[in-house]
């Protein structure tokens, strides 16, 4: 680790005398942390930074070490995090840094890792994270503005601020104290909102660079997403392609990208989200080849929004596309082809940060970016293609390069090509899900049938519908409405075919209905929605009717300029279809039930779960909890529950909130968009495990499975026809020098730790089709791949198959054959087959 850094107070009046340049100054306890044009300097020092986001509230602290080893081993020397304002502060004034909130705990194994670190605080932060990190209470302030040049906001963001700093400084966790944190976030995408407060917006933004500032923490502030900033605060990127979207107007600052977005967070509903590793790979070249030095991969962890964590509608999985999966398991090929990409660009350090930068414009959508220094005999050249689906052959400097579409080649002395985003093969990996033997035994499940309010026995009475939020605040996804009226004969529908229908506007986000206790089904609204009609037939009767409605929450919005006026609830209450007409039950007189009463006694718990009646369980019940006891599977791969027996609720192990499930919920495809969620092993017990769920809609809980999670199917898909290029070079202080060059190709199947290769599930050599997991064999297929593969592969660690048809009985003259290699093969440890 570099040694320590300070930024002086003089930063400040530089800030306040509209200096362009940074003031920094050496400490007694470390060296300068500064920066120019080209990049962050360390000890005056230009450098290259390669980072990646892990929340430390995402995961338990039980698993961080692990992660940090698995992101260094990535090739990043940096980790970035949010800082969490509303689990940190759930109250004014009372504060939690303990289990997955020990923020401290979580630096200092960065600094063991000898990694630095980028503390994003905000304390505004959006993350996908319920109200984007603010805590509810801000919301009680009178005439707070949240994010504005608003007095009572700005008191409350400064406070929490500098309390956030005090802690870091006291623990000595900035780099000039000898920490690991370089960089500090203040505020959050404002350009996102800064329309809504139009010229308060900049005086806000100015308001806020002073204050951080002031803090004298000795490094660099930032602000993301912006193309300036206030004095020596520097702007970042945020988004998929910063090195082609992004204009960075502060001329004297280095070009850095704080989230280059690894996939896409995911809400109910939406389909799985894709970016494929040879993108990003891509766009980070893009990036450095225009002078950029750090990119931060958002996220390269996401983990798990556990409990009520998550902002509306977001799956309870976060990112779990990034490199490294929400389970802790490196996703290939993303994992290994930004690894070798991180390896590549260290070794050229010296051109990225000492070289003359030119730019050569080669034909339409074709360009180059170089580095030269004369003086040491060093070049170094990108050469990208712009162009979707046009692959390509451009002349630089008197010879050919041919360059696939929407990918950048990297040429060593402006000469060898060692390098191209789109022709580095790493293997896939393949999930595969295990049924655990010990938790199938004595799968006896009880249940506790939530109690239906009538409007007598709740204690909140007003004549029209309250706001949710104001009710629940935010302690409870969920708040009963109740209401009562009566019917006369005449006021009933004649024929028995004919049904009326009870008509429900809400700005909530799911509502469960019951009539006469009787349940009459379930409406939902959508991310996209600003509310959503529940309308359901239901059965009425002469006499009193008692109407019940649970509105719930899935998270409260987490961005945009109106946050602190975002309300939930039932807005308007209607019975259509009587005889008499329509009934207007919105000024009938309310009753309000805050919270469930399986909340209230909190029955997910051993001490709780005691103070009601279980029965054993019955299928067909709406808003009901069920439990059981399970053993925790053998063995250390990661846990999780198949949940696509139920439909919507809460999952609680030992009385750890899990997440908020909702299977109900198709995607276009007519499936979940997360059926699988993960239960941490530091959740878990060797014996008896209690499983609580909260079932709202309709579930079969006998069901709900418990399984492992393995990435033991690994893959490659190689073709015969475009060699790897395969190059040995040595690189010292970024000289480069080409040792050897092969142009065969070959494919390399590596097994995870202490594993080896005990199956070959498929291998086919012609014009094999589909991807890891799914491969089917072509109309040039040849049988004796997969013993090729086999008597190669078969009780090692690794192996390497060359790509020669003949060694595969392969016929090179199929007219179809693309003469490519597929193939798959299953890890085991010795003696574990699968379950």
């Amino acid at each position: 680790m570099a040694t320590a850094v300070l930024l002086l107070a003089a930063a400040v009046s530089a800030l306040l005398a509209g200096e362009a340049e940074a003031a920094w100054s050496l400490t007694k306890k470390g060296t300068v942390v500064s920066y120019d044009e080209r990049s962050l300097m360390i000890d005056g020092k230009r450098d290259l930074f390669f980072s990646g986001a892990i929340h430390y509230p995402r995961s338990p602290p039980e698993m961080w070490p692990k992660l940090l080893d698995r992101a260094k081993d990535g090739g990043l020397n940096t980790i970035e995090t949010y800082v969490f304002w509303n689990a940190h502060e759930p109250e004014p004034g009372k504060y939690n840094f303990e289990g997955r909130c020990d923020l401290i705990k979580f630096l200092k194994l960065i600094q063991d890792n000898d990694m630095y670190a980028v503390i994003r605080i905000g304390p505004f932060i959006q993350a996908e994270w319920n109200h984007g990190g603010l805590p509810y209470w801000l919301r009680e302030i009178p005439h707070i503005i949240f994010r504005a040049n608003n007095e009572p906001y700005k008191k409350e963001m400064e406070k929490f601020v500098r309390f956030i700093v005090q802690k870091l400084k006291d623990a000595d966790m900035f780099a000039s104290q000898g920490g690991p944190i370089i960089l500090a976030q203040i505020e959050n995408e404002y350009g996102n909102i800064k329309k809504d407060h139009i010229t308060d917006g900049d005086k806000y933004l100015e308001w806020a660079a002073e204050m951080a500032l002031s803090t004298n923490i000795g490094i660099p502030w930032i602000m993301c997403k912006q193309t300036t900033a206030p004095g020596v605060v520097i702007p970042t990127c945020n988004g998929r392609h910063c090195g082609d979207t992004w204009t960075l107007r502060d001329k004297n600052k280095p070009r850095l990208w704080t989230e280059n977005w690894t996939a896409q967070f995911r809400a109910f509903g939406d389909q799985a989200a894709v970016r494929s590793a040879e993108d990003i790979a891509y766009s980070v070249l893009r990036f450095f080849a225009k002078g950029g030095t750090l990119v931060n991969y958002y996220m390269y962890y996401g983990g798990t929004n556990f409990g009520r964590t998550g902002a509306s509608y977001v799956l309870t999985g976060y990112y779990d596309e990034a490199p490294i999966d929400e389970y802790g398991l490196n996703k290939e090929p993303k994992f290994g082809h930004l690894r070798d990409l991180h390896k590549l660009i260290k070794s050229y350090h010296k051109a990225f940060l000492v070289g003359k930068q030119s730019f050569e414009l080669l034909g339409h959508g074709y360009e180059a970016h170089n580095y030269e220094l004369p003086e040491e005999n060093l070049c170094l050249a990108f050469i990208s293609n712009n162009n979707t689906g046009e692959d390509g052959t451009v002349m630089f400097r008197g010879k050919k390069y041919y360059i696939p579409s929407r990918s950048v080649s990297i040429l060593a002395d402006c000469n060898h090509v060692v390098y191209n985003t789109k022709r580095v093969f790493v293997q896939h990996s393949e999930r595969s899900f295990h049924t655990a033997d010990e938790s199938t035994k004595n799968n006896v499940w009880e249940m506790y049938s939530e109690p239906i309010p009538r409007y007598k026995v709740t204690s909140v009475r007003t004549k029209e519908p309250l706001e949710q939020y104001n009710l629940t605040k935010d302690k409870s996804d969920y708040l009963w409405y109740t209401t009562s009226f009566r019917l006369e004969a005449d006021d009933l529908p004649f024929r028995r075919d004919i049904r009326p229908v009870v008509q429900v506007k809400s700005s909530a986000h799911a509502m469960m209905g019951f009539v006469n206790d009787a349940f009459a089904g379930s409406g939902r609204g959508s991310k996209k929605d600003k509310g959503f009609l529940f309308e359901k037939p239901i059965d009425l009767r002469i006499g009193i009717n008692h109407l019940a409605l649970l509105s719930s929450s899935m998270g409260m919005k987490d961005s945009g300029g109106e946050l602190v006026e975002v309300k939930g609830g039932i807005q308007d209450c209607m019975i259509q279809g009587l005889n008499t007409g329509t009934l207007d039950l919105q000024g009938n007189g309310w009753g309000h039930k805050i919270n469930l009463d399986g909340e209230d006694k909190e029955i997910y718990t051993e001490k709780g779960m005691g103070t009601v009646k279980w029965k054993p369980a019955e299928n067909g019940h709406a808003v009901t909890w069920y439990r059981r006891y399970f053993d925790e599977p053998d063995g250390d791969d990661p846990v999780v529950l198949d949940m696509s027996s139920m439909s919507k609720g809460m999952i609680f192990v030992n009385g750890e909130g899990v997440g908020r499930y909702w299977t109900s919920y198709k995607t276009i495809a007519g499936l979940p968009s997360q059926s699988l969620y993960h239960i941490p092993r530091p959740f878990l017990k060797s014996k008896k495990n209690l499983l609580v769920v909260f079932e709202e809609e309709i579930g079969k809980p006998e069901g709900i499975l418990i399984q492992t999670v393995r990435r033991d199917d690994i893959c490659f898909l190689m073709s015969e026809h475009n060699p790897a290029q395969v190059k040995t070079w040595d690189a010292d202080g970024g000289q480069i020098k080409l040792i050897a060059e092969d142009h065969s190709s070959r494919g390399i199947l590596t097994c995870p730790h202490k594993k080896t290769i005990e199956e070959v599930v498929f291998a086919s050599f012609g014009n094999p089709e589909g991807a890891c997991g799914n491969f089917t064999a072509g109309t040039c297929h040849t049988p004796n791949a997969k013993e090729f593969v086999a008597k190669e592969c078969l009780g090692k660690k690794s192996c390497v198959l060359p790509l020669i048809h003949t060694l595969y009985g392969a016929d090179i003259n199929c007219p179809t054959t693309t003469a490519t290699l597929a193939v798959q093969v299953r890890c085991h440890r010795k003696g574990k087959k699968d379950d």
